[in-house]
């Protein structure tokens, strides 16, 4: 017996929330749902123990197969890369299984593992999925998917460092930085920003964004304020984007941008700009 229309619907956040975590792309999470779908709508599940994990496994190792030829098209990528941001919160239109793995600052740390070390890592840390499952996506032993897991997991604590900042936290500072680059207070977004504070805008070529990281807190404040004089946008709202507060720019009804933080001791350190129109549509 195949899938049910229901068990699907049931397990279609778990089979959308691995792709995309491997992936960093909701356009290709979405592509490897529709495969899954097509899959388990065809097999016969009679053997099947745990559906759920079935599903997670065959969208994982889908994705696995993708990666490869995902990295090969960031490489040719016009301007820096930034994953495909992700509606999440009360009016998110794909549902996902939203905990730290999903935030945007994660999902860059993922982009420095190999594949097979995110491929272990999601699967077991997020979706407990034995190592002996593991294997088999990744063709390897049960040991060796340990020890990938285990070097991911050290790569990451060591990335990520100190405890993350509460919602609450990340949402103030999001209002201050969208108050005072409104204003053109640049007094007050140096004081907001760290003075080591980096902004990278991901534009894919398609519309005007910094080609390179810009470093520094009193060049990311005047650029912040430059940015929005040039742009002029009608709203900034504060939205949910990965689980995390997030800021969204809108002129005449468009989307213009989208901005996520990252804070150390209440400053932002990182501000990354999502304004590639292909990247941001589904939003």
């Amino acid at each position: 017996m195949s899938v049910s229309q229901t068990e699907w619907e049931q397990h279609r956040p778990a089979v959308f929330g691995a792709a995309y975590r491997l992936l960093g792309s909701v356009a290709d999470a979405e592509d490897v749902v529709q495969d899954v779908w097509l899959r388990a709508a065809q097999a016969d599940l009679d053997d099947v123990v745990d559906l759920r994990a079935w599903l997670v496994t065959v969208s994982a190792r889908t994705s696995y197969n993708l990666l490869n030829s995902a990295r090969a098209r960031r490489e040719s990528y016009v301007g820096p890369w930034l994953p495909e941001p992700l509606l999440t919160g009360p009016d998110a239109a794909a549902p996902v299984l939203v905990d730290e793995s999903v935030s945007f600052a994660m999902l860059l740390v993922m982009e420095e593992l190999s594949p097979p070390e995110r491929v272990a890592l999601v699967l077991h840390d997020v979706f407990a999925l034995p190592f002996d499952e593991i294997a088999e996506v990744l063709g390897n032993t049960s040991a060796a998917s340990r020890k990938l897991a285990s070097r991911a997991r050290g790569r990451i604590a060591k990335a990520r460092g100190r405890q993350p900042p509460s919602k609450a936290e990340t949402a103030e500072a999001l209002q201050a930085f969208k108050a005072a680059a409104q204003a053109g207070d640049l007094a007050r977004l140096v004081e907001l920003l760290h003075p080591e504070a980096v902004y990278v805008a991901d534009g894919g070529g398609r519309v005007t964004a910094a080609r390179m990281p810009v470093h520094g807190g009193e060049r990311v404040a005047t650029l912040a304020i430059r940015v929005v004089l040039q742009a002029r946008p009608d709203s900034i709202e504060l939205i949910e984007l990965n689980g995390e507060p997030a800021l969204a720019a809108h002129r005449d009804g468009a989307l213009l941008w989208v901005d996520t933080v990252e804070l150390v001791d209440g400053r932002i350190v990182a501000i990354r700009r999502v304004a590639n129109p292909e990247k941001i549509g589904h939003i």
